[in-house]
C-alpha cells in the first residue's frame, strides 16, 4: 500500500503532493513501482494533529481520487475518519477505506461503508491523534490491542460488512509508546486470532527515528524494511509505506525466505 498524503503537514512528506497534478503522478509512479492498492490521505494523523475542517478535507482528497480512477483501475484507498469523506472519496472512485479511529469516531462510517460495498481497514489507536500521545500506558497492551480490534470488527461484521472485506492494523506509534512499537511489533502474530488480514504502518516512524537516532524521517528507510521484513516472517499480509519499490523488494526476499520458495 503506497502512502499518498496530499496534506502540507504530514510527517515526512507534507506539501510534497499536496496538488492534484503532483499528487497524482507520485501515485502512478507508485504503481509503476508495485503498490497494489494506493492510501490517499487529506489530513494528517500524526502525533499532535490538529483535524482538519470537512471542506478542506474534501478538497485535498476527492479531486486526487477522480483522477487517479481516470488513469487507472487499480484499487485506491481513502485515509480518513469522517464519514462524508468517505462517502464522497467512494462515490469519486474509491474501493476502500482506511479508519484510523476502527469505526469509532464518527458514528455515520459504518453505514457508509456496509452500503457502498468498500472494503474497510480497521486500525487501533486512543484518541484522536491531537492528544492520543498523551495515554500511552497499557496494563497488557497485546491483549488490549487484540480487544480493542475485535469490537471494531464486530461492530463492522454486525453492520453487514462482509468479513473478506475487512483488514486490520495494531496502529503502530498511534497511542503508545517507542516500547510499545516494539512490544506490538515482537507480538504481531497475536492478531491472527482475529482471523483477517493484516495490515502494518511503520514507514519511516519516529520509533525507528529513536533506535537509530535519526531525526529526519527521510533517513529510516533502512529502520523501516526491517520492520517490514520481520513483518513478514509473522505472516503480515500488507504494508503501509512511502517507499514503494524498495518495501516491495524486501518483502519478496522475506517472504522467500519464510517459504523457501521464489516467488511466482
Amino acid at each position: 500500500m503506497g502512502v499518498l498524503n496530499v496534506t502540507p503537514d504530514s510527517f515526512s512528506d507534507g506539501g510534497c503532493f499536496n496538488t492534484v497534478d503532483k499528487a497524482v503522478q507520485q501515485g502512478m509512479q507508485m504503481f509503476r513501482d508495485g503498490a497494489a492498492i494506493l492510501d490517499i490521505g487529506g489530513e494528517s494523523t500524526r502525533p499532535g494533529a490538529k483535524s482538519v475542517a470537512l471542506d478542506e478535507e474534501l478538497a485535498r482528497v476527492v479531486p486526487v481520487v477522480e483522477k487517479l480512477r481516470q488513469e487507472t483501475d487499480l484499487p485506491l484507498s481513502i485515509d480518513t475518519n469522517k464519514a462524508q469523506v468517505a462517502e464522497a472519496a467512494i462515490a469519486a472512485g474509491a474501493n476502500f477505506i482506511n479508519d484510523i479511529s476502527g469505526l469509532t469516531f464518527d458514528p455515520e462510517m459504518t453505514t457508509v461503508v456496509a452500503d457502498s460495498g468498500a472494503g474497510i481497514f480497521l486500525m487501533h489507536t486512543r484518541g484522536h491523534p491531537e492528544v492520543m500521545q498523551q495515554k500511552t500506558e497499557y496494563d497488557n497492551l497485546i491483549s488490549e490491542v487484540v480487544e480493542s480490534l475485535h469490537k471494531s470488527l464486530s461492530t463492522a461484521l454486525d453492520a453487514g460488512i462482509d468479513r473478506s472485506r475487512i483488514a486490520v492494523d495494531p496502529g503502530i506509534g498511534f497511542g503508545k509508546s517507542a516500547e510499545g512499537n516494539l512490544e506490538l511489533l515482537h507480538n504481531l502474530e497475536a492478531l491472527h486470532q482475529l482471523n483477517c488480514p493484516i495490515l502494518l504502518g511503520t514507514s519511516r516512524k519516529s520509533f525507528i527515528g529513536r533506535i537509530l537516532q535519526q531525526d529526519d524521517p527521510l533517513e529510516r528507510l533502512s529502520g523501516t524494511l526491517a520492520t517490514v521484513s520481520l513483518g513478514v516472517a509473522q505472516g503480515v499480509q500488507m504494508f503501509r509505506v512511502h517507499d514503494v519499490r524498495q518495501a516491495r523488494e524486501a518483502a519478496l526476499v522475506a517472504w522467500s525466505i519464510r517459504e523457501q520458495r521464489l516467488p511466482l
